[in-house]
């Protein structure tokens, strides 16, 4: 599995382990202070000898690039912070499936519902359950019954 961080961070850590090769320190030792696994230490000291610096140098990440520069995505993040609403839905609440519209309407990108969910996690969002809660929900009734009448019909040790 891939550590997190990106490939800049993964490099320092890679030149880092070097150094401390180089310090004479044993690739237990130093897979132990950089905290990833020995064999990772012995690859890295590997690809260093037969290609020098370069063997360990920050790649790109594979894969397809994204089809949103990164203004669009910026942009795209602008507006799910606005609201489902701002965008012209009925509700607030965002899904993928709305967000996949928003993409479509906005940059005439089309990205199928079930990568909406990547897209978002690259941005720094999460999937969050809204809170249910009932419409007739009075918040000051609760309040006052919580002080006044909980504290009356509360049963006390010894009763």
């Amino acid at each position: 599995m891939r550590p997190f961080g990106s490939p800049q961070e993964l490099e320092r850590w890679r030149l880092r382990a070097l150094q401390l090769l180089d310090e004479g320190r044993a690739p237990v030792e130093v897979a132990r202070e950089i905290g990833v696994d020995r064999r990772s230490v012995r690859r890295w000291k590997s690809a260093v000898r037969k290609n020098g610096k370069d063997g360990i140098r920050a790649r790109p990440a594979p894969g397809r690039p994204s089809r949103l520069s990164p203004e669009q995505r910026k942009e795209l993040e602008e507006w799910l912070l606005k609201g489902a609403k701002a965008a012209g839905f009925e509700t607030d609440l965002w899904t993928c499936r709305r967000v996949a519209q928003l993409i479509v309407w906005r940059f005439g990108v089309f990205y199928h519902v079930d990568h909406i969910g990547r897209l978002l996690h690259g941005l720094g969002w999460s999937p969050q359950k809204p809170r249910r809660q009932a419409v007739e929900r009075d918040e000051e009734a609760i309040k006052t019954w919580i002080k006044k009448d909980w504290p009356r019909i509360k049963k006390k040790p010894g009763d």
